[in-house]
């Protein structure tokens, strides 16, 4: 589980295939505390740490996750949102954030705010997926690339965020233009109670 507030961008250094999986070996400043076996959010998708050697780290994504996430495009020396788990007695920053990626959009409008940034994103609506709660409400919680985000003016199929400088800075942010494809994960409490109402 995590809240959804990264920790720093990781550095993509190597990519090899096996069969349908993809093995991702990164750079971050916190490798030396890394074990195996350890789950890590990357832009918003948990993989558990596969191999350590020297400063760098190796996961590995399966078929699923490649189909449901954007990790498919990474190339290296690409920069990836990295969060470890969270601490159960610190304070909840963010949301409840499973790292379990339900499906990608596009981005099609940024917008500057005075210093801030409006970025607008698109996905695929299905009526039948909003009815289990993957959906986005004014004022609630979305996960993009792994950061927690306050939704404002959402649509069907639409939301926008607003990015402060600090968070465009330290997260990948930086790198999303218009075009750009990112992950996200719908509010758990949201799918939660969607599903309640269908009992």
């Amino acid at each position: 589980m995590f809240s959804g507030i990264v920790e720093e961008m990781a550095t993509v250094v190597a990519i090899s295939h096996d069969q349908e999986n993809i093995d991702f070996t990164l750079k971050c400043s916190f490798v030396d505390e890394l074990k195996i076996d350890q789950s890590i959010s990357h832009n918003g998708v948990c993989l558990t740490v596969v191999r350590l050697h020297d400063d760098t780290y190796t996961v590995t994504a399966m078929k699923e996750t490649l189909e449901r996430s954007n990790l498919r495009l990474i190339t290296i020396g690409d920069k990836v949102n990295v969060e470890r788990s969270m601490l159960m007695n610190g304070r909840l920053d963010g949301h409840i954030v499973q790292g379990h990626v339900d499906q990608t959009a596009t981005c099609v409008k940024m917008q500057d705010a005075d210093g801030s940034t409006y970025f607008t994103f698109e996905y695929p609506y299905s009526r039948e997926m909003a009815k289990r709660g993957y959906i986005t409400v004014d004022k609630g919680s979305v996960t993009v690339n792994g950061v927690s985000l306050t939704v404002c003016e959402p649509t069907d199929n639409r939301f926008t965020v607003a990015i402060i400088p600090y968070t465009k800075e330290h997260t990948n942010f930086c790198d999303i233009k218009v075009g750009s494809i990112v992950n996200l994960e719908f509010d758990i409490l949201g799918k939660y109670i969607a599903r309640l109402r269908e009992i």
